[in-house]
This record gives C-alpha cells, structure tokens and sequence, in this order.
C-alpha cells in the first residue's frame, strides 16, 4: 500500500506522469510568446456604476447553501453570499466556495512556468440569467460579463490564507461564452516587470468561443498593475471595456459570413511552442484553424484601432453536426480528436484531413479529455443514447494500439464536463445530479482488459443536493429535510426553486484514502451508480457544468467546480500529492529563480525580485 492508503498498482501511474509531464513542458513549452500582444493601459476604459449595470448577472445573492465534510461534526451553517463574493477556505480541508452570480459554463485556469510561485487565476463566464435558454441552431448575441478571479497562491502544506477575490471583469457583447482557453505557455510574466508606460506587465492570452460565431482574444495584464491606474474613488467591482487584440473569423475578407458556420462551441490551443495555431469547432460541423503569427495579406488585418482580423488558413467538415469538443495532442500537434452531435468521436492527422485516422460512433459525447502519457482519450457522455450501466466515463484508444474501450467510471446522469491533470494521469468529471468524481487512470500501454477492481481507482470529491426547507431554514436540522431527496421538488425556475430549498455538499475528506472503499462517501457513490433517480421535470439546480484541474506544478492537486447554481468550488486533492511532486517544485522555483532573478535589486524602476517567490505568512 501506498502512503496515501491507495494501492501501489494504483498510485505507479501517478508517479510515472509526474516525471513524464515535467520532461514533456521543458521540450514542449517555452516562457515567452506573442510579444507584440502586450496590455496597454488606456484601452482598458473602466464602466461606471450605470454603464456597466447591462452586463452584471442578475443574482445579487446566491441560493442558500450548507457543506457537510467527512469525519468533521456538523454545524448545520446556511449560508448565502452576495454576488462577487466568496467564503473562507475551511482551516482543515481547505476548500473554498464564491459565487458568481449565474450558471458557469465556461472555466479555465491561467497557465503560469513551473517554480514561478506566484498568485493562480482563474477566468470564467455565466449567463447573465439564472434562466436563460439559447438555440444552438442560431447566432446570439448580447451583454455579458468575462470574470476573473484571483485565488492567491494555492501551497501544497498550508490553507489559502486569502479568500477568493473577484479582480476585474471584462464586459462583452457577443452573448454567451461556450469555451474560453488561456495560451498553454509563454504568455504570463512577472508581475513586476518594467514596461514602459502605457504598456502594462501581461497576465495571460485568452480566447473566448462565442455565440455569435467570433472568436476573441484578449491579453490580459496582471491585475495590480491594471488597477494602479484607477482613480481612488473607483466604482467596486471594477468592469472595464476592451477591444480585443484579435478577432477570429470564418471565411475571408470577400466572403465572411458567420452565421454560415453557426455558433463556436468549443476551442483548442496548439499545446506545443510556439503556440501559434488555434482551432475551434462549430455547430455546422466545421473545425477551423487560424495561425495567429501570420503574416499574409489573406489571412490578416490591421484595423485602425490596432486590432486586427485574422482568418482561417485551414477548415474541414469533421462531423455532420455541432462539434462538441476539440483537444489537441501535447506530445505531437500533428494529431487532434473531435467530438461531434452525430455521436462520432475522430482522430484526425492535421497533415491529411480527407479522411480520420479513426472513428468511433458510440454516443453522445460532451467533453474529451487527452492527457500526455496516453494513446487515447478520455470522454464523457450524455446519457440520452447510452445503453442501460453504460453511461458514464470512457477511455477510448486512438487506434494505434488497438485495445477496446476501458469503463472508467459509470454515471447515471448526463456528463457535462470532464478535465485531466497531466501531473495525476487523472481524471475528473461533474454531471447533471451534482456529483464530483475523480478516477486515476490505468497504465494504457497495457491491454486495460487486466486491469483489475477498477471501483479502487474512483472516488468521490463531493455530492450537491438539493434539499427542501421549513419556513425558518437557518433554524433547521439537517437531517428532518433529507427526506426531501427522496422526493425531489418540482420547481421549474430559479426563483421557485430557491424559495423553499437549499443546497447540501457533501464533501469527501481527500486527505487520506485509508479504507476508501468502506468509507460513507464511497458506499454513497457506489449506490447512486446503479440505484441513482434523476428527476428531469425541474431545475438542476445542483447540475455541474464545468470542471477543471490546475495546469501548474506548484498546485497540481487543486481542482475547480462550478454549474448551474453559479457556486464555484475549489478543492485540494491532498491524497494524491506526493514527495516527488514536492521535490520537483523546489527544484523548478531554484531554476526559475536562477533564470528570472536580476542581478541587482535596483535594476528597473518598479522590480520586486524575491517579492513574487515567497511564501505568505502562516
């Protein structure tokens, strides 16, 4: 047994991912990119109260909402936090809860190079209704609200000693955001970097995938040097309007038509340096490439604001319906999955896109995920075409080798959202009945056919239910209201359902794995995968639309959440940490500091050399 109280067939696959992950960014990853797409801080023009009330979430206060966590003894706390807001991270499970204001479906971490203990963020979109219904079949467009938030440095040995903190958001007309990534590499740089005024030290690149068929990208800068520029009496939250840097369209500067391809539903940055090519796949089928350091006249527009308009070098019809997911592989860019409505998983070689390497018709899959050390993806389904205790989490071979699709994990409601950690060779998915699982993946260099008691592999991070309330509800025991699961209400709106029900998570204790499988929260999960009710005549409210691991060393072990409740969570694998991912974060922060660090304190007007690197106060 390992230390962490999993077995050690288990826990050799996580081990070999560390190594593997860290050998694979020194080859594949760079630290500078795109310098010409630097901030400049007088295109960041700061909303009023007035104007920038269009593009807030209509929630002002969040449901109410309780956290029950294994081996502590209950409170019974309700809580509802406003709009922006967030709570203080659990002193022994660290956990940390904020809302948004409105359903989450759109979520990403900001990349930032291994040893570089700074700050982690993480950008967002929710619909601006709590409501709010679209068409995939036509163009929408609107106001809406990019979110930015900052969750401090996320340590391995301590609690977070800040809350999560709204920074800024970015208003926005182009109605939903279905999928936002952040440039793999080569985008973040010291916060204290000296740029000349009115340039400002850059955070990160953001492509957004919007309903109204554009695609978006942003340069984001570090949020203390934005908000040096503000007046001191600044209207709080602070909600600036920018122009992108780029605009991606389809078509060409003859013939550009967006509502020709439809709606942009999903997004892939190459994952290899430098990073130039971005793909995105639409609801007519289409999956479209833009290299963004172009230089034809074709493909690339200067505008008078100094933006410019790029389209597409590259686009093939990948599937007969909406492309659902796109996921690039990081060991060769040559190579790229897709997932489609028409129930298709391909595998495509960009080098030869007439026909697929493979294809697969299964289901209705939602998410794929493809982690570095695999010859195959991870999917997740809707549970619509699944056959009955087939639903639920596959891990599917690209081909190469043949082997026949390993079962993961099986789920009884649709799986919305699936997220891998290159660092873990693990996966995560959140689906429709507001459970949070993860599962460690097997060796797939081997026929997963011997993989025995898969049940050891999965486990749960936690469970949302929706539980009914008394009038008095911060008077009420807990226990009185669960029958109410038994019994889901019928509430079809937002406003009904939260008027007489609130929220219970029920979180697992992630610090240990000792005697899993006969743990409360196990037997749980196991009873809900072959005996579970999804009641679909009412809101979901407890419905987890995104999830996401972090893609940084220094807090590999964190994973974020959010859904239809417009609550985000943040949770820390503690368990599957280990003394090699330690030692290799110290001997990432020696070489970063050996790299980045100025020679003298004095160089550059504004440096804070050692101020970035260290740890906070206990």
């Amino acid at each position: 047994m390992a230390p962490n109280g999993l077995p050690n067939h288990v826990m050799a696959p996580v081990w070999k991912c560390l190594h593997m992950t860290k050998d694979l960014r020194e080859q594949k990853h760079s630290y500078w990119e795109f310098a010409e797409w630097i901030p400049i801080a007088w295109k960041w023009h700061l909303l009023s109260e007035l104007e920038a009330a269009p593009y807030l979430p209509q929630e002002e206060k969040s449901p109410l909402f309780s956290v029950q966590r294994e081996g502590l003894p209950e409170d019974g706390t309700l809580y509802r936090i406003n709009r922006f807001s967030s709570i203080t991270a659990h002193p022994e499970r660290w956990d940390v809860s904020f809302f948004t204001g409105g359903p989450v479906w759109a979520l990403d971490w900001c990349p930032v190079p291994e040893g570089a203990t700074a700050s982690q963020y993480v950008a967002l979109f929710s619909s601006p209704d709590m409501n709010e219904t679209h068409s995939l079949s036509q163009l929408h467009s609107g106001p809406g609200l990019l979110q930015l938030w900052g969750l401090g440095t996320l340590q391995h040995e301590s609690c977070p000693g800040n809350r999560a903190h709204f920074v800024y958001g970015i208003a926005s007309d182009h109605g939903c955001v279905w999928d936002l990534r952040f440039c793999p590499s080569g985008a973040w740089e010291l916060p204290g970097t000296p740029r000349q005024a009115p340039l400002l030290p850059r955070l990160g690149l953001l492509a957004l995938a919007c309903s109204d068929g554009k695609v978006l990208l942003f340069s984001l800068p570090h949020p203390e040097a934005l908000l040096a520029h503000q007046p001191p009496d600044a209207v709080k939250p602070s909600i600036y309007k920018v122009q992108s840097v780029a605009t991606l369209q389809v078509g060409s500067m003859h013939m550009s038509d967006p509502s020709e391809c439809g709606q942009c539903l999903s997004l892939a940055w190459m994952p290899t340096r430098p990073h130039y090519h971005l793909a995105a796949g639409y609801y007519n089928g289409m999956v479209v490439f833009w290299n963004l350091l172009t230089n034809s006249p074709l493909q690339r527009i200067q505008l008078p604001d100094g933006s410019m308009k790029v389209y597409p070098f590259q686009c093939f019809l990948a599937h007969d319906q909406a492309v659902r997911s796109l996921q690039w592989c990081k060991a060769n860019s040559h190579f790229i999955a897709s997932a489609g409505s028409d129930r298709k998983i391909k595998f495509w070689d960009l080098r030869r896109t007439y026909e697929p390497i493979n294809s697969i018709k299964r289901f209705l899959s939602t998410e794929l995920a493809w982690l570095p050390s695999y010859n195959g993806v991870t999917v997740a389904q809707d549970n619509c075409y699944a056959s009955y205790g087939l639903c639920g989490i596959h891990y599917i071979d690209a081909g190469y080798l043949g082997y026949k699709a390993y079962f993961t994990a099986p789920r009884k409601g649709t799986v919305w959202s699936l997220s891998g950690s290159d660092w873990l060779g693990t996966i995560a998915a959140g689906d429709t009945s507001g459970e949070l699982i993860a599962a460690i993946l097997p060796d797939m260099a081997l026929n997963p056919i011997t993989v025995k008691r898969p049940v050891e592999r999965r486990f749960p991070i936690y469970k949302a239910d929706l539980m009914p309330y008394q009038d008095s509800p911060e008077g009420q025991d807990h226990s009185s209201a669960s029958s109410g699961a038994l019994n889901p209400p019928k509430a079809r709106t937002y406003a009904e359902t939260v008027n007489h029900h609130y929220l219970l998570f029920q979180d697992t204790d992630l610090s240990s794995f000792h005697g899993l499988l006969h743990r409360e929260p196990m037997l749980r999960m196991q009873e809900g995968e072959v005996h579970s009710r999804l009641c679909l005549d009412r809101l979901p409210l407890e419905a987890i639309h995104k999830v996401r691991f972090s893609p940084n060393l220094d807090s590999y072990g964190w994973l974020i959440s959010g859904g239809q409740s417009g609550l985000v969570r943040i949770h820390f694998i503690r368990g599957l940490t280990s003394p090699l991912g330690h030692r290799m974060q110290l001997e990432s922060q020696a070489h970063f500091h050996a790299m980045f660090q100025p020679s003298s304190p004095t160089e550059g007007s504004g440096f804070c050399p050692t101020s970035h690197f260290l740890l906070p106060s206990p």
